[in-house]
């Protein structure tokens, strides 16, 4: 078991790695027990991991000392909306859970998203913990305190900044995902090599068998690394502040785009970021900002790693462009982009030309 503390003084909390831990044939309840002892929970989760997980984690916080009822919804980015944290707080209101209550999410980014709002706004804030059962939230979106839900005009555009009372990450767990479910996370992961440690994105090339065969104690490192870098971050800069944890969005900015034009159904979140990666990188290239050879190992690990790195035909890049515009992290109407100017290092660049960012846009198509 590995432990990592993200340490934000009052908001401190640790994030807790270890095989089986959730998984196991006999997991160990203590973890959650000075959390929930005595405290209602409701584990919010999805159609696909309820199955999975459900009766076990219910198995395990009632052995904690936890009175814990269930609540699921369906599963996909197309459930993170208004309507699915309206019925999580009808949910809670019915089963009685007050100010002393705790909210636990079981499932990937959206069960984490959801479920943190719906923790960060009921009774204006109550503890949750989270539970990630895919890479991708298990590598970031677990990690940061950032909730929130979509509007059909574009991603995360209601939410707020709640941090999790403790993070429980069972590696075990990847076995049961798809292939999909894993690729996607990747994705994450190669862009904390390329934001932040040029060491951890040469492991990642040297080690590509190992990934691919999802050997546990190689994708143990990477998580653990994973969340050492994204604690740094967020223990600098919790809020986006300073503009420090802008760095996080890498790929994010074209990412979000491509799933708002596509209908948040064509491509999951993990593979959106991955072609918003290459965008990044070649619109860095265009302007003499990031070396052609540095854009095309990226690309070359992303897609030995089984990743999109292009658009599919009939995609618009002026829907792209336009849709940009709606992201949360445009200020004043201008579009701020994270660029990469080495493998381990990128800045922002809070007014980026848009024909330049069209012509990266047009060299995916």
């Amino acid at each position: 078991m590995h432990k990592i503390k993200v340490d934000l003084k009052e908001r401190c909390y640790d994030i807790v790695i270890g095989k089986g831990i959730v998984s196991g044939v006999k997991p160990d309840p203590s973890v959650f027990r000075p959390y929930v002892s005595g405290r209602k929970c409701l584990v919010v989760t999805d159609s696909n991991v309820k199955g999975l997980l459900g009766a076990r984690l219910l198995k395990i916080l009632g052995a904690a000392g936890a009175d814990a009822e269930l609540a699921v919804f369906k599963a996909g980015e197309g459930s993170k909306n208004i309507g699915t944290y309206e019925s999580l707080l009808r949910k809670a209101c019915k089963l009685g859970l007050d100010r002393s209550s705790v909210i636990v999410a079981l499932g990937g980014g959206v069960v984490g998203d959801v479920a943190g709002f719906v923790a960060a706004t009921y009774m204006r804030g109550i503890d949750f913990i989270q539970v990630p059962t895919t890479l991708l939230a298990m590598v970031d979106s677990s990690v940061g305190g950032k909730t929130g839900i979509d509007l059909p005009e574009g991603k995360n555009l209601v939410g707020a900044f709640w941090q999790p009372r403790l993070v429980i990450i069972d590696p075990a767990v990847l076995k049961t995902l798809p292939k999909r479910e894993i690729r996607c996370g990747l994705a994450e992961v190669v862009k904390y090599g390329v934001i932040m440690d040029d060491k951890f994105f040469s492991f990642l090339e040297k080690n590509l068998c190992k990934i691919k065969n999802l050997e546990t104690v190689t994708y143990g490192k990477i998580i653990s690394r994973c969340c050492e870098l994204k604690a740094e971050v967020v223990c600098k800069d919790e809020r986006e502040t300073t503009g420090l944890r802008a760095i996080l969005n890498y790929g994010h900015s074209f990412g979000h785009a491509v799933e708002t034009v596509t209908g948040y159904g064509k491509y999951a979140h993990g593979e959106a970021v991955s072609i918003g990666m290459c965008i990044a990188a070649n619109f860095a290239v265009l302007n003499h900002k990031f070396a052609p050879s540095m854009a095309e190992r990226q690309l070359n690990l992303l897609k030995a790693l089984g990743l999109p790195t292009i658009l599919d035909r009939g995609i618009k890049p002026a829907q792209i462009y336009g849709a940009m515009f709606k992201d949360k992290k445009t200020e004043k109407g201008k579009l701020r982009l994270v660029l990469p100017s080495r493998i381990g290092k990128v800045s922002l660049v809070k007014d980026a030309d848009g024909e330049s960012v069209l012509e990266a846009i047009r060299s995916v198509v």
